[in-house]
């Protein structure tokens, strides 16, 4: 089989099949530029205090492909569906994100990660258009029972029984330092800009913002952002164990509450590594947390949600591809030349 496909790709490079060098990939006919590809490379790598091997640099390359490949078969589905995300939508996500600055600094903050405005635009389409498909083909359609969350329970019952207090928490995230991926446009790039944007969160936070979509829009935390800046669970011990400014702060609030501004210092306390605002979200007190809590049964629907969507997402995406006539000119540049780029 391996040599059937190296055959049939070294084939269909001898027979003129790849189009001009500009093109890295098509799917459908719609064309995704190496000048894309390229352009995310360099921002992911601008940061880095290493360079990459050559192997490594193709590899980094192929997964970006992959990924803008799996964008625009997002955005065929989408089209089919009707869910492409509408200008106003665009709009108004543009907005938040612009909303810490001034025309000047957003200018500067495009040209460095050298985008122009219909570049984010764009950006902006296909993750809204994607969240739209995602939603629509997957989350709608999951389904998590009683029975579910009770099986569940009875399956984990020693998960439940807890040694110590837990606490629920939520943050923002700012950091000082420039985004080594360059995929942020609304990044801050020192302590000045770190603080500025942070305060500018707080300020809409007393002004009444919802914290979650704030932690969505604003936070520099990929692994909390997307769910509102949910960092989770986190016991008494984990939360002592903590900066002494987080753990004060923290151990001060009310369900519903958050704190100040903390500034966190770097690995060795002597710099402003960035700063947060952290919401504490529930308590749960010591002992065993019994299936009729409603924190109970939201914890662990919210389990079985995350799961079972996981595994659709990874079906669901092998489906699409096998729908899409996909050519991908960059892998078979690769595979020819031996692993070079």
């Amino acid at each position: 089989m391996l040599c059937a496909t190296f055959f049939l790709a070294a084939f269909a490079i001898s027979c003129g099949r790849t189009p001009g060098s500009d093109v890295a990939a098509t799917v459908d006919g719609d064309k995704i530029y190496r000048a894309d590809v390229e352009r995310y490379f360099q921002n992911q790598t601008s940061g880095s205090n290493q360079p990459l091997s050559e192997e490594q640099a193709t590899g980094l390359r192929l997964s970006i492909l992959e990924n803008l490949i799996e964008n625009q078969i997002l955005m065929h589905r989408a089209g089919k569906l009707g869910l492409l995300a509408t200008d106003d939508e665009v709009e108004r996500r543009l907005k938040e994100i612009r909303s810490p600055y001034n025309d000047q600094e957003f200018t500067q903050r495009l040209q460095e990660r050298k985008l122009s405005l219909d570049d984010m635009k764009r950006e902006i389409r296909r993750s809204l258009t994607a969240e739209k498909v995602v939603n629509k083909e997957i989350t709608s359609k999951i389904s998590i029972t009683d029975q579910d969350i009770a099986s569940y329970y009875g399956e984990h019952r020693s998960e439940f029984n807890l040694i110590e207090p837990r606490y629920h928490l939520a943050h923002i995230l700012v950091t000082a330092a420039p985004d080594p991926q360059g995929r942020d446009p609304n990044k801050a790039r020192n302590e000045a800009e770190a603080r500025k944007k942070i305060e500018s969160v707080l300020g809409r936070l007393q002004a009444g913002d919802d914290f979650s979509s704030l932690a969505a829009n604003f936070s520099e935390d990929s692994s909390t952002s997307a769910n509102g800046g949910d960092i989770g669970i986190v016991p008494e011990s984990a939360l002592k164990q903590t900066d002494v400014a987080t753990r004060d702060s923290v151990m001060k609030l009310k369900p519903g509450q958050y704190t100040p501004v903390i500034p966190l210092g770097n690995a060795g306390g002597r710099q402003i590594a960035g700063f947060q605002i952290v919401k504490l979200i529930s308590v749960e007190p010591a002992g065993l947390r019994d299936l009729s809590d409603q924190h109970v049964r939201q914890e662990i629907r919210q389990q079985l949600q995350d799961r079972r969507e996981q595994l659709l997402k990874t079906a669901y995406y092998e489906v699409m591809r096998d729908r899409a006539k996909i050519d991908n000119y960059y892998a078979q540049q690769v595979l020819t030349a031996g692993g070079g780029r």
